[in-house]
């Protein structure tokens, strides 16, 4: 299929996958209408369909609503969790996702996140607005909030059913129309009411659905939490630094109305499109998707920024900041042990020379040696567009490679650059 994609990485910070082991053990709770509405079918190849034909490139995953809880909820998210990191690896550059965690048990969440983070390679975590009555900026939650801190983590938010719900009105009203917006809101501000992003800067966390009602939330909180904390009823926060903290996905219905009352509480820099497939039909998505490009600058936001480098820059080198079929060039800076050097000099001369051989997309690694500390190498990289990156990443030769050099490296940092004279960059010159 050709790809209808446009001349920039576009990026889908909310969507879902409904594996076949989630809905397993939703029908083993009998909650498959706990949300209200039946959960859509979903598998990978609708949805990078879906993807191709709205110009998506990579789609962020997050488990849905309901998540299961009880004795097996940690088996459950472990299987998801596995899942979505091999469509990761299956479908380069195509997939990242947010770990599912176990709450309302923040021992087994801890466990999860740990594993799913560092070993999966997860993207972040997904947080529901309550686990079963555990809301957001629940106190329980605060180990869970240092390791993730810690970890620099992104959280995407998603609202669930809101605990001790008047099921009559639940029932009468369809959630997503309504209590889903209150929900996030409640939990959000339940967060900033403790201070929680203040407290742990290094969060990331994602507001869904055009930042449901937090931009008549907001002014109404501030305007009581002085009196509030004068009374001895609250402690005082920080507002804005909390605020600072927060991104917001445009999932749901982003009229004109609903971006310009966003982007009171929201910069430009921290908004960014989402899609809510498949819980919404691609056509009617795709034709919403199309219809807010258009508007986007009506509003003083760019559609780049909106729908691409905004959510590149959330998740750092995950995601690629260019335009497609552009060359990468980039300069990795590497402090070796100097007992370690001529083990790893080897390492780099056979990956070196392997990809060079074996790889189309491998334009170019050239190393070099500091002369005046030869424990400092440098190397060159260059390659034919994201998908050659991604590509090298997978193969047995780079891992060797990474594996072999990990106990050898002192410190790396990766420096992505523009080219100059592209012309110049071509496989003989590099060669």
């Amino acid at each position: 299929m050709t790809l209808s994609l446009s001349a920039f990485a576009q990026i889908d910070l909310h969507s879902h996958a409904i594996t076949e082991g989630y809905m397993t053990a939703v029908k083993a709770y009998g909650i498959e209408m706990d949300e209200g509405f039946p959960i859509p079918a979903w598998d990978a190849e609708s949805h990078l369909k879906f993807m191709d034909e709205a110009g998506i490139r990579t789609s962020v995953l997050t488990m849905p609503a309901p998540q299961p809880a009880g004795t097996d909820a940690a088996a459950v998210c472990r299987a998801w969790n596995e899942e979505c990191a091999q469509l990761k690896v299956r479908y380069p550059g195509r997939f990242l996702f947010c770990a599912a965690l176990p709450l309302p048990d923040v021992d087994a969440a801890m466990a999860e996140a740990k594993y799913a983070l560092e070993v999966l390679g997860a993207d972040g975590v997904k947080l529901a607005t309550n686990a079963y009555g555990q809301y957001l900026g629940d106190e329980a939650l605060e180990p869970l909030m240092a390791y993730l801190n810690k970890q620099k983590a992104v959280i995407i938010t998603h609202p669930h059913k809101p605990s001790a719900a008047n099921e009559a009105l639940i029932n009468a009203v369809p959630l997503a129309s309504y209590e889903y917006l209150a929900e996030t809101t409640r939990a959000i501000l339940n967060m900033v009411a403790h201070d929680v992003l203040a407290r742990y800067p290094g969060l990331k966390v994602v507001v869904p659905h055009c930042g449901s009602f937090l931009p008549n939330a907001l002014p109404r909180f501030k305007g009581l939490l002085p009196v509030m904390v004068e009374q001895g009823y609250m402690k005082p926060v920080d507002v804005d630094d909390n605020l600072s903290h927060l991104y917001f996905d445009l999932a749901g219905a982003a009229t004109d109305d609903v971006i310009e009352s966003l982007l009171t509480i929201a910069p430009p820099s921290h908004i960014l499109y989402g899609s809510d497939y498949p819980y919404v039909a691609a056509p009617a998505l795709i034709g919403a998707k199309k219809s807010l490009e258009t508007r986007l600058a009506s509003h003083g936001l760019d559609s780049r920024d909106v729908l691409s480098d905004n959510a590149a820059r959330l998740f750092g080198a995950d995601i690629p900041i260019r335009e497609y079929g552009e060359r990468i060039v980039r300069l990795a800076q590497i402090e070796v042990y100097p007992e370690k050097l001529d083990e790893y000099l080897e390492f780099a001369k056979e990956v070196g020379t392997v990809s060079m051989a074996s790889e189309p997309g491998v334009i170019g690694l050239f190393s070099m040696q500091d002369k005046a500390d030869p424990n400092r190498v440098y190397i060159l990289e260059v390659y034919a567009d994201w998908d050659a990156y991604q590509a090298h990443l997978q193969t047995a030769h780079f891992k060797k490679y990474k594996e072999g050099t990990a106990e050898m490296v002192k410190s790396l940092k990766l420096i992505d650059t523009d080219p100059l004279i592209t012309a110049t960059l071509t496989k003989s010159a590099i060669q």
